[in-house]
Formats: C-alpha cells, sequence, structure tokens
C-alpha cells in the first residue's frame, strides 16, 4: 500500500517566468525559494508546508489557452487567512476573479487565473 503523507508541491507550466514570479509573489503573496540549476527556467515558491513549481513552457501544448475562469477546470486551491481581505487585495490590483462566499462546500471561495491561464483557488473557512 502507498501511504500518502501530503502534498508537496505542484507545478505549473507557464510561458514567462517573470511575469509569472510578479503574479506568485506580487498578487498571492508567496515567497520565492532555492530552485536547483536546472537546463530550464522556472520558479519555486513556499506555499505554507507546500511548494508551488513555476516552468517555463514554451508552446500551448500543456496551458489551457484561455484566462477564463472556471471551477471546473482542473486547479490549485490556497487556503487563506481571511476570505475578506483576499478579496479586497485582488479588487485593488485588478484581478479578476470568481466570487463564491456561499456554496456547496464548507468553505468561501475565491477563483482567479494566473497570466497563463492556470486557475488557482482561494478558500477560508468563515466569512470575516
Amino acid at each position: 500500500m502507498i501511504r500518502v503523507e501530503s502534498v508537496q508541491h505542484v507545478s505549473l507550466n507557464v510561458t514567462d517566468v517573470a511575469r509569472a514570479r510578479q503574479f506568485y509573489t506580487g498578487v498571492l503573496g508567496l515567497v520565492e525559494i532555492a530552485r536547483p540549476d536546472f537546463d530550464f527556467p522556472g520558479a519555486w515558491f513556499a506555499a505554507g508546508a507546500q511548494q508551488i513549481h513555476v516552468i517555463v513552457h514554451p508552446g500551448t501544448r500543456t496551458l489551457r489557452g484561455t484566462t477564463e475562469i472556471t471551477s471546473r477546470e482542473a486547479h490549485v486551491a490556497l487556503r487563506v487567512a481571511s476570505y475578506a481581505e483576499a478579496l479586497e487585495r485582488l479588487h485593488a490590483l485588478g484581478v479578476a476573479c470568481v466570487e463564491r462566499p456561499h456554496n456547496k462546500t464548507p468553505w468561501a471561495q475565491i477563483y482567479i487565473c494566473d497570466p497563463d491561464g492556470n486557475i488557482i483557488e482561494l478558500n477560508a473557512d468563515l466569512l470575516d
């Protein structure tokens, strides 16, 4: 039997590492962490005890090809401390989002896209 203990990291394809870096640090407030000297560009970010790795992929084979925000496609969910603060920050930065404060899950949700169309869910236990 394989006993999974946790998710260690997720990898997302991007086309421009500088643009991705600005989104993940500037919009989401993640801290960039050291990355091995691979033979391809990318960046790693701490997301609590887990990590998000962005990998530059020049083609669009693995990219969605749209920045349409939907909850029905593959996405990464990040827990945030405050739904209201996250929403306020996104609005202040002009980041398009889909707000779902009341839904069938036991948490409030906000859906956004990074510049390459990767869907990010931000969620919090309670509305504050």
